[in-house]
């Protein structure tokens, strides 16, 4: 069997999960359309410089579906691969045990953009959010926080002996996540000691780059600087910690 004859065979397995599917691509919009249902959120605000809260909570939807994908479907798929043995028979045939990890990383980094631009989208359909003014910034920073993201669920994988404990470390992980990506509070309305405190970690950085991108503007480079050095750091431990059985 090649590389892509697995690929198309976890692409199947994965399109007959429809819980997952629904966490990655539909949640992160169906949260977005309950918020902009909400009147008051589609109304222009001075102390948010003039942006409604709908149009801040385009890029926590956008997060939120990388999330749901590096935290908690990601690791307990590749754990429970290797729990059941899989990857140990897969190390005794040509197709190497990677060619299995690539197709999982490949497949939730593919169906995270897929559900970024379904809440763009929508945002843009439904409730007006203007698209982003800078696109070729934005979508470095979209493909970096998948990046960091995928690398984030990696090391979970790596450290998680069972796929229960993988489910377990990635939830825990999964409500820090959100928040600092501004799910529970925009992060443009956190003090500005927590502000500068959440843009150093993966999401933090991640939705300041968006919004700033969004905005017309380059992304900071220490934002995606941020998210750069934690997808070295992330994937380095889950290279160092790994195991094949």
């Amino acid at each position: 069997m090649s590389s892509t004859a697995v690929l198309k065979a976890e692409a199947r397995l994965f399109g007959r999960e429809p819980g997952a599917n629904f966490w990655i691509l539909a949640f992160p919009t169906l949260v977005l359309a309950i918020l902009g249902s909400i009147p008051a959120f589609r109304a222009t605000q001075d102390d948010l410089g003039g942006l409604r809260v709908i149009d801040l909570y385009v890029p926590v939807a956008v997060l939120l579906g990388m999330i749901v994908a590096g935290l908690q479907s990601l690791p307990p798929g590749i754990t429970g691969y290797r729990e059941r043995g899989i990857l140990r028979r897969m190390s005794t045939t040509p197709v190497r045990p990677s060619a299995l990890l690539s197709a999982h990383m490949g497949l939730h980094g593919a169906a995270a953009v897929l559900s970024a631009l379904l809440a763009l989208s929508v945002g843009r359909i439904a409730f007006d959010v203007a698209l982003p003014r800078q696109p070729f910034g934005y979508v470095l920073a979209l493909l970096l926080a998948v990046a960091a993201a995928l690398a984030m669920g990696a090391l979970i994988s790596a450290l998680a002996r069972t796929s229960k404990a993988a489910t377990a470390v990635g939830t825990a992980a999964f409500f820090p996540s959100m928040f600092c990506a501004g799910v529970y509070i925009p992060v443009q309305t956190m003090p500005d000691v927590l502000v500068r405190v959440v843009e150093f970690t993966p999401f933090g950085a991640a939705v300041q780059a968006l919004n700033e991108a969004a905005a017309g503007d380059w992304p900071g480079w220490v934002h995606l600087g941020v998210l750069v050095g934690w997808t070295v750091l992330l994937t380095a431990g889950a290279a160092r910690w790994f195991r094949w059985e």
